[in-house]
């Protein structure tokens, strides 16, 4: 039961992401992509990280805060890759 809870939790903050991302994706590729896997991953460590009485409320603290830097690092990683830096 708690698997599933944190699964759908990571799952959600992933298509919101995703969601998200497709307004703005010109130019922004790469924080559509950072974001997604920031938020997978933030998740699944916040999960991991969470006593076990807190497994989800980890998840989607992890997730939310995986998402955020992983688009802000995507994002500049995008960049400098198409400036040829």
């Amino acid at each position: 039961m708690k698997k599933t809870t944190v699964l759908m939790a990571a799952l959600a903050l992933l298509a919101a992401g995703f969601f998200a991302g497709c307004e703005t994706l010109e130019g922004h590729e790469g924080a559509v992509i950072g974001s997604a896997a920031g938020a997978a991953g933030g998740a699944l460590i916040g999960s991991a990280a969470a006593g076990s009485g807190n497994r989800g409320t980890g998840a989607v603290i992890g997730g939310a805060i995986g998402g955020v830097a992983g688009g802000v690092a995507g994002d500049q990683f995008y960049d400098e890759k198409k400036d040829g830096k």
